[in-house]
């Protein structure tokens, strides 16, 4: 068995001469990417000779995050390019889908038909489901390319080989030189079913950018804000897609939901969802491990101690949520899956994922998810090494803080 990784460069990031040539690279051009709404504007405009982004209320939460992110402390020149490349994406995504519904506003009036969504942390096998019904032709997903670029531009709709595929695998190529351990934490290829936390971005009001960058400021904005209205964008680009590549019945995983039961239940009202649940403990220390490792590609130092502390407090607000509105959703539509119990029969609860959906177990679906796992064996990759000790933790004091969701879940 592969021995588990140290991670011995948390706090003061040390990179390969190679990795260090990329940063070096993305600093020498942050003078013409500064973390400015206008310039960001302007540029996605120029990008796609748009200049429609849709109902303007987004305007205020990117105001909002850009000021969060001007103020992380050691943030990089390379970290500045980054941040802005993402954001960038990100307006240019609601440029393009305004354009597409504006073109074609049957868009809206198409059915989503009684999405299943997996709703859990990280590392209590919701990457592993995800992946494994996904492998099935019975769902719609999306892979990693198509939940960060959705819309093609107007000058490579019908392209093929879709130029899409060919900067995700850059970009992935990227991320895996700068931080060869990601992989063994969360797994990301140009092909892999990713989540749509990524399209709910596009509207700018995300969990997803909690972590990409210890964002107090955005943190404590995002979470007085009802979340409606972005799950409802979220279903205008879920058509949008449907419009686009097809698919009859939609996949969707994010651990995002846990603390958005309601705002599910009243925006995909029919949706069946799957509950995963682990040991809250080795979850949170690998969730931090993940989230102070990839907090290199935009400071340094990296204070891992403050990002451990701070998300404790973030998992314990989303446990407790979703301990306050699990019943939101009745045995009709909603199924707990403790983590042992998946890895024990993982082919199991694939049936018993199916059975709720209503969607038959045919031998074509049962083949493909078999194969699936006889080449997804769990640790092939390796794994990461993690203790409380890494991050200024005791388990005590973990222990205590989710004995709630224990109590609910796990007993």
């Amino acid at each position: 068995m592969t021995d588990a990784v140290r991670l011995n460069d948390l706090a003061q990031p040390q990179f390969s001469p190679e990795a260090q040539g990329i940063l070096d690279m993305m600093a020498s051009i942050a003078p013409d990417m500064p973390l400015d709404a206008d310039s960001l504007h302007t540029r996605a405009s120029a990008d796609t000779g748009l200049d429609d982004f849709g109902p303007d209320d987004y305007r205020e939460r990117l105001d909002v995050y850009l000021a969060a992110l001007r103020d992380i402390d050691g943030l990089h020149a390379a970290g500045t390019v980054n941040f802005y490349g993402q954001l960038l994406q990100l307006l240019k995504n609601r440029l393009l889908l305004t354009d597409l519904l504006n073109r074609h506003p049957e868009i809206d009036d198409m059915e989503l038909h009684a999405p299943v969504v997996i709703a859990g942390l990280p590392r209590t096998g919701t990457t592993h489901l995800h992946n494994l019904l996904a492998a099935a032709p019975t769902f719609r997903t999306m892979p990693y390319w198509e939940s960060v670029e959705p819309f093609p531009l107007p000058a490579e709709a019908g392209v093929d080989p879709d130029p899409r595929r060919a900067r995700m695998d850059v970009a992935v190529g990227l991320v895996d030189t700068v931080m060869p351990h990601f992989a063994l934490m969360h797994e990301m290829t140009t092909d892999h079913v990713h989540e749509e936390i990524q399209l709910l971005a596009n509207d700018l009001s995300t969990m997803l950018f909690e972590t990409l960058g210890e964002v107090p400021q955005w943190r404590d904005y995002y979470r007085a804000h009802d979340q409606t209205p972005h799950y409802q964008y979220l279903a205008r680009q879920l058509k949008a897609m449907q419009f686009l590549r097809g698919g009859r019945r939609w996949l969707l995983k994010s651990p995002q939901h846990l603390e958005q039961v309601p705002v599910l239940d009243r925006v995909f009202g029919d949706s069946i969802v799957v509950f995963t649940h682990r040991d809250p403990v080795p979850v949170a220390l690998s969730m931090i491990a993940m989230i102070t490792y990839s907090a290199r590609m935009h400071r340094s130092p990296v204070p891992v101690e403050q990002i451990a502390h701070s998300w404790i407090d973030r998992l314990d607000q989303m446990l407790s949520a979703l301990v306050r509105d699990r019943d939101t959703l009745g045995p009709d539509r909603s199924i707990d899956i403790r983590f042992d119990d998946f890895m024990a029969n993982e082919l199991s609860v694939a049936e018993q994922v199916y059975a709720l959906s209503g969607e038959p177990f045919t031998d074509e679906a049962r083949t493909a998810i078999t194969d699936y796992l006889a080449g997804h064996r769990r640790g092939r990759r390796g794994q990461v090494q993690t203790s409380c000790e890494m991050f200024g933790l005791t388990e005590d004091a973990l222990r205590a803080r989710f004995a709630p969701y224990v109590e609910r879940f796990l007993k």
